[in-house]
């Protein structure tokens, strides 16, 4: 009954509405998320701090839920643009262009004092709470990201940066397992430490 009340509530989708609301949206949605998570950033709030009314939300958003994967898929566009810039970089040795891509990210983490964290990782700690949506395009973000790597380390092979017994499948998907944790104990700690000790790590076990 309430979402059918909140239904006849909205205002009609109309073809006048401004294209830069839904990027004003979605950048407020990865503050927010990045920063307080799905559960605990009210859509209210959101809303308040980017003075954007709901009547303008729900020309671009079916609910919260719809919004916070549509945030989701945003950010993973993002990041694998930043990924691909590194690791695609082929003036550098491949492991090189790895250690690059982790110097970048821990200084994105840096320039907010580290109040920020992976949206990705914020969100896999609240799936219990939330949709199986979610879910579903958490794997599929992790296993492009993982694709990105291994597609990496593949290349490191090639140029016998590393030998060739290891698998570079396993490795990515063990890089962002150890990544991840990385980042949440860097929020932890307010410091690029553990992110600068990880990769460090990582890419030693790389060459042995």
């Amino acid at each position: 009954m309430d979402n059918q009340k909140r239904q006849r509530g909205r205002p009609k989708k109309n073809q006048d509405a401004d294209p830069n609301t839904k990027a004003v949206l979605l950048r407020a949605g990865l503050v927010w998320l990045t920063s307080s998570g799905f559960n605990q950033s009210s859509l209210d709030t959101i809303l308040s701090s980017v003075q954007v009314p709901k009547g303008s939300f729900y020309h671009y958003f079916e609910n919260k839920e719809a919004y916070g994967l549509e945030v989701l898929a945003h950010y993973r566009q993002y990041f694998e643009a930043k990924l691909s810039k590194h690791l695609n970089d082929t003036r550098y040795p491949p492991l090189q262009r790895l250690s690059h891509f982790m110097s970048d990210a821990s200084n994105g983490m840096a320039k907010y004092q580290f109040s920020r964290g992976c949206l990705i990782g914020n969100l896999e700690l609240e799936l219990p709470q939330l949709p199986d949506t979610f879910r579903h395009a958490i794997v599929a973000t992790y296993s492009s990201w993982q694709a990105l790597v291994a597609n990496c380390l593949k290349q490191a092979q090639a140029q016998a940066e590393i030998t060739a017994d290891k698998d570079p499948a396993a490795l990515a998907e063990v890089f962002w397992i150890g990544w991840e944790g990385a980042v949440a104990r860097a929020r932890l700690l307010q410091s690029a430490q553990p992110l600068q000790q990880f990769g460090q790590f990582f890419l030693k076990q790389l060459t042995h």
